[in-house]
C-alpha cells in the first residue's frame, strides 16, 4: 500500500497504525503540500453495510466538530473497493502508552488531561454527538502536552444507530453500565468512560478486569471498584471525588455536562475546592461509581448486551433489590462506604469485612438521608407558604458565561428554577456556556420563577470553499457568499498557476472555520521571467552555471566542429537576451572537436596519387617520414602502394593523423 496514491492526491508513505477495522498511514497531500494521516478500511469489511456505515459515520460525525482538542477530519471518500478518511497528522503518544510507561500520573496532570478531554466532549455534545468509545487509546498527548481526542468510529449523532439486535458496540473495559446494557445513551455515558480513564491514569490500574468482555461488563453493571486512594495514597482527594461522580451507576448522578466536569478538574489544577456533580435529589437509587477494567483485549468490540441486574452485589440498581438502598449513601461523597475510612467505591466482591462494615453504616445513613430530605422539604414548603418571613422577591443572578450546571446551582440558591434551554451560535461565548437569559440579570422576581436560558453552541462553523485557480473577483464573491471575510495577501510568482488566479488560501479548502472569520488568499503573478544569457564560446561548465543562475534548466547535446574546441559551446536553442519564464529548459550544443575521418583504400596508387587522396580528407602522409620503400628483387617494381597503416584502411581517425604507406620500388632520387 506504501507509495500508493489515494483519491488522486494523497500519497501514502508509511504505515503508522493498525486496528481491527482499518489501517492508518502517514501520507502527503500533493494538492496542498502537507502531511496528513489516512485511515483505510480493511477490504474485508468494505462490502459489509454495517461496517461501511460506521466508517462513514466516523467521518461525518467528526468532520463537523471544530475544537483544538479533537483531531481534524479533512476529507473522506471511496477508493476502488474500500473507504478512507483523511485527518490531521498528530505527533504524540496515546495516553494508554504513557500510563504503561510511567504508571500513576500526578493528580494535577491527570486533571489537566481530563479537563482538555472534557472540552472536546463539550464540543461534540454541543452538536448532539456522543463519542461512545472514550478510552486512553483514543486520547493523544502531543509534545506540548495538549490533548487530541480521536476515533469517532462508533459515535452517534442524534437518533442514528449502529447497534445490532441484542448487541452493543464499545470497548468492554470502558463502556458505561447503560451502554453495556444496550440502553439509551446520553452525554453522561462519555463522562462515565472518562471517569474510568482518569481512574486508570491516577492509579496506574484498572478498577475492573474479567476473563471475557462480558464478565468485565457485568462487573461494571453490578460491582463497585476500589477507592483510588487505596491503590495510590498520593492521589488528590478532590480528584478521587471527581472520578467517583463521573462513574456513578445512574447517569443522573454524574456531572450534568462535560463543561461542569471540566470546571471541577480546572479547580483541582488551581488548588481550589470542587463543586461536585449535583443535588441530593439525584442520588436516590443511583448506585455508586463503577468503571471498566483492562482485560485481554481493549479493542473496540461488538459485545453481547448485558442484562440489567445480572450477578450479585450491592448497587446493581435493580428495582426491588434489597441491596439497592445500600448504594444510596455512597453518592453523598461519590463513593461507597460514606466516609474516608471506607476502602472501596462501594461493596466489593470478596471483601466481606468491608461489606459488613458498609452494610451496618448504610442503615444509619439511610435514616439520616431521609431526615435531611424531609427537613429540606419542610423548609422549602415553609418558605413557599410564607411561614418564615414571607415570600420576598429574589434577584435573578447573572448566568451569562456559566454552564447549565453552574446556573442551576445559582438559581436553586435563590429559590429560582432553571426553565427552557435553547441553543444558538455566539462568536464570543464558548460552546456550552449560557449566552442569554430571561428574566435578565438582577431582575426582581417571585420565588420559583423559571429563568429561561440560551446556551451557546460556539461560533457557527462553515466549510471553506475551494477557490484555487479562480480569478480574484470570483474567489472573493465565493468566500463572502459562504459567510467569510477575505484578506488579499501579497501576490507571488507560481510555476503552476496562471497570472491573476488564486494560488493559495488559508484556511485550506474544505476545512471547517468560524463564519465571519477571515480567509487569506494570494494571487499568482504567473511564472517568474528571466533573460537568457549568451553562453556561446563558453565551456560547458561555465555555460551551465550561467543558465541555472538565471533561473533556467539546461539540456546538453554534443556535435563535431572543425572550428570550435572540444568542450566549448557551439550554439544555444534560445537566442541570447530573450525573455523567458524561469524554469524553461535551454539546450546548448557542445563541441566534440573535428569529426573523425575514415582511412581510405589507396592500394595500387602511386605515391603522389595516394598522398593527394589522403590530403583531401585532412590526413597526412609525409614522404620523408611516413613512406617506406620495398625494392622488388626481380627489378620490375611498380612504384605503387602495397601496404597502408597502421591505422589500417576503414579506421576512424582524427583529421591530421599521419598515415604510413609502403611503396613497391626503390626510393626515388
Amino acid at each position: 500500500m506504501q507509495e500508493t496514491l489515494i483519491g488522486q492526491r494523497y500519497r501514502l508513505t508509511e504505515k503508522i497504525g493498525t486496528g481491527g477495522m482499518a489501517d492508518v498511514y502517514r501520507a502527503v497531500d500533493e494538492t496542498l503540500g502537507r502531511n496528513v494521516a489516512v485511515k483505510i478500511m480493511h477490504e474485508r469489511y468494505a462490502h459489509d453495510p454495517a461496517f461501511t456505515a460506521r466508517f462513514r459515520q466516523e467521518a461525518q460525525a467528526a468532520a463537523n466538530l471544530s475544537s483544538p482538542y479533537i483531531v481534524n477530519i479533512y476529507d473522506w471518500g471511496q477508493e476502488n473497493d474500500t473507504y478512507y478518511i483523511v485527518m490531521e497528522l498528530v505527533r504524540g503518544t496515546d495516553l494508554k502508552t504513557i500510563i504503561r510507561e510511567r504508571g500513576p500520573l500526578p493528580s494535577k496532570e491527570v486533571a489537566e488531561i481530563g479537563a482538555q478531554v472534557c472540552s472536546a466532549l463539550a464540543t461534540a455534545h454541543g452538536y448532539d454527538v456522543i463519542h461512545r468509545d472514550i478510552k486512553p487509546h483514543n486520547i493523544m498527548i502531543t509534545a506540548d502536552r495538549n490533548v487530541k481526542v480521536m476515533d469517532f468510529g462508533i459515535a452517534r449523532a442524534g437518533n442514528t444507530t449502529l447497534t445490532q439486535t441484542g448487541s452493543v458496540l464499545g470497548s468492554a473495559h470502558y463502556v458505561s453500565p447503560e451502554q453495556a446494557q444496550g440502553r439509551q445513551l446520553t452525554p453522561a455515558s462519555d463522562l462515565y468512560s472518562l471517569g474510568v480513564v482518569l481512574y486508570e491514569a491516577g492509579t496506574g490500574q484498572m478498577p475492573f478486569d474479567g476473563d471475557t468482555p462480558i464478565a468485565t461488563a457485568l462487573k461494571q453493571v453490578n460491582e463497585q471498584p476500589m477507592r483510588p486512594s487505596r491503590i495510590n495514597p498520593q492521589i488528590d482527594p478532590n480528584l478521587e471525588m471527581v472520578i467517583g461522580y463521573a462513574m456513578a451507576k445512574d447517569p443522573r448522578s454524574r456531572y450534568s455536562t462535560a463543561s461542569a466536569m471540566r470546571a471541577d478538574l480546572v479547580r483541582i489544577v488551581r488548588d481550589e475546592p470542587i463543586i461536585g456533580a449535583g443535588a441530593v435529589a439525584g442520588i436516590a437509587g443511583a448506585g455508586a461509581a463503577a468503571a471498566a477494567g483492562v482485560g485481554n483485549s481493549e479493542e473496540t468490540q461488538l459485545l453481547g448486551r448485558v442484562p440489567a441486574g445480572v450477578g450479585a452485589g450491592a448497587g446493581a440498581g435493580v428495582k426491588g433489590d434489597p441491596g439497592q438502598q445500600t448504594t444510596v449513601m455512597p453518592q453523598l461523597d461519590a463513593y461507597g462506604g460514606g466516609g474516608a475510612g471506607a476502602g472501596s467505591m462501594g461493596v466489593r466482591s470478596g471483601d466481606l469485612r468491608d461489606q459488613r462494615f458498609d452494610q451496618k453504616k448504610s442503615k444509619a445513613w439511610i435514616w439520616i438521608v431521609v431526615a435531611v430530605v424531609l427537613l429540606a422539604g419542610i423548609l422549602a414548603a415553609g418558605f413557599a407558604l410564607g411561614w418564615f418571613g414571607g415570600s420576598s422577591q429574589k434577584a435573578v443572578p447573572d448566568l451569562t458565561g456559566r454552564t447549565v450546571a453552574e446556573a442551576d446551582a445559582l438559581l436553586q440558591a435563590q429559590s429560582l428554577v432553571l426553565g427552557d434551554q435553547s441553543k444558538d451560535y455566539s462568536p464570543t461565548i464558548p460552546a456550552g456556556q449560557i449566552m442569554k437569559q430571561d428574566p435578565a440579570a438582577n431582575a426582581k422576581v417571585d420565588p420559583q420563577t423559571k429563568v429561561n436560558v440560551v446556551i451557546s453552541q460556539g461560533q457557527e462553523m462553515a466549510q471553506v470553499p475551494d477557490v484555487s485557480k479562480m480569478d480574484q473577483a470570483t474567489a472573493m464573491k465565493t468566500l463572502q457568499d459562504a459567510g467569510f471575510q477575505v484578506q488579499i495577501d501579497d501576490p507571488a510568482n507560481s510555476p503552476d498557476v496562471p497570472s491573476g488566479q488564486v494560488m493559495s488560501q488559508n484556511p485550506a479548502a474544505k476545512t471547517e472555520a468560524a463564519k465571519g472569520s477571515t480567509v487569506h488568499i494570494a494571487i499568482s503573478l504567473g511564472k517568474e521571467m528571466g533573460t537568457v544569457p549568451d553562453v556561446r564560446g563558453q565551456t560547458q561548465t561555465k555555460a551551465q552555471d550561467l543558465l541555472t543562475g538565471a533561473g533556467f534548466k539546461v539540456t546538453v547535446t554534443q556535435d563535431f566542429s572543425d572550428t570550435v574546441d572540444t568542450g566549448v559551446v557551439i550554439s544555444q536553442s534560445i537566442p541570447a537576451n530573450t525573455p523567458l519564464p524561469k524554469g524553461t529548459a535551454v539546450t546548448i550544443t557542445v563541441s566534440k572537436g573535428p569529426a573523425p575521418v575514415v582511412v581510405p583504400d589507396v592500394m595500387g596508387l602511386n605515391l603522389q596519387q595516394a598522398i593527394n587522396k589522403l590530403t583531401a580528407l585532412g590526413l597526412v602522409c609525409d614522404p620523408a617520414k611516413d613512406v617506406t620503400w620495398s625494392p622488388n628483387k626481380n627489378g620490375d617494381s611498380s612504384g605503387a602502394v602495397i601496404k597502408i597503416g597502421p591505422p589500417n584502411v576503414g579506421a576512424s581517425v582524427p583529421k591530421g593523423t599521419h598515415i604510413p604507406l609502403t611503396i613497391d620500388g626503390d626510393r626515388m632520387p
